[in-house]
């Protein structure tokens, strides 16, 4: 077992983890740690604890020091400089007439490097624009295209349920979505009424799949032919949560609902 402390560089991002040495970090603490050869501020997420060596990367690096107010400062000032960046960075990438749109702009703590995220439908030729930005800003540039769900999760917004989004409040890594999880779920497959700002899938059709899967194998499919208590009827209608049934008996109008203990699956020939 090793010790370690995870942290975040961002609100909802990946978490990483670090050696704490003989430190002991609490939740939230603000610390500097070295990524990709820059010094970064990162925050606490997981304070320490003990993990399998088989479960983490091959090389846990220490994390360097908890961060001083002065850091801080210095953090926040990098904020500020990356907001007025951003603009400069939109006036350039206009006058390169490049396609491509600009998201957001950080610098890493240490200020040796400037990082610029963007979206863009194909490859784009930037070399132009990096010797250009370098010559403004006198530091490393590191352009990053990202996807469409990595744009909401940094912009953030509100999804159709009014709330904010999962992704830029607490989704660390996105998971694979499916039309398949809709179609189990009984929604609409219209993409307006599943699709997320980013215009994929809903990141919360994964939240319940493993309970409507689970749902799936317990029950009857639509429209196969059961044993009710009443008779014999064919399935017209499920509700995989509350694993009720509806079944049309012959001879009534009105379908029935029973619970999927109550029914049976009628075997055809063959079977």
């Amino acid at each position: 077992m090793v010790q370690v402390v995870g942290v975040r560089y961002k609100k909802a991002g990946h978490i990483y983890y670090f050696s704490p040495g003989n430190t002991q970090y609490k939740y939230q603490d603000k610390v500097l740690v070295e990524s990709q050869q820059a010094t970064c501020l990162a925050t606490v997420v997981l304070a320490n604890r003990e993990m399998d060596e088989a479960d983490l990367p091959e090389e846990i690096k220490p994390i360097i020091s908890l961060a001083s107010p002065n850091d801080l400062k210095q953090a926040a000032k990098n904020e500020e400089d990356a907001i007025a960046a951003f603009d400069v960075a939109k006036k350039k990438i206009i006058a390169h007439q490049l396609e491509m749109k600009l998201v957001q702009v950080e610098y890493t703590f240490d200020r040796s490097k400037m990082i610029f995220y963007f979206t863009a439908d194909g490859r784009i030729d930037f070399r132009e624009l990096v010797k250009d930005l370098a010559s403004i800003f006198k530091t490393r540039i590191e352009l990053r295209q990202i996807g469409v769900r990595d744009e909401a999760k940094i912009l953030g917004g509100l999804g159709p349920c009014g709330r904010p989004l999962c992704c830029s409040t607490f989704l660390g890594d996105f998971m694979p979505v499916s039309i398949k999880m809709a179609k189990d779920q009984g929604l609409s497959l219209n993409p307006a009424k599943i699709s997320g700002l980013c215009g994929r899938l809903m990141c919360c059709l994964k939240y319940e799949n493993d309970e409507y899967e689970l749902a799936k194998k317990e029950m009857p499919d639509f429209g196969a032919e059961v044993q009710t208590p009443d008779g014999k009827g064919r399935v017209v209608e499920l509700n995989l949560l509350s694993r009720i049934v509806k079944v049309k008996l012959p001879g009534k109008e009105i379908a029935v609902e029973y619970t999927h203990d109550e029914i049976q699956k009628v075997a055809k020939v063959g079977e």
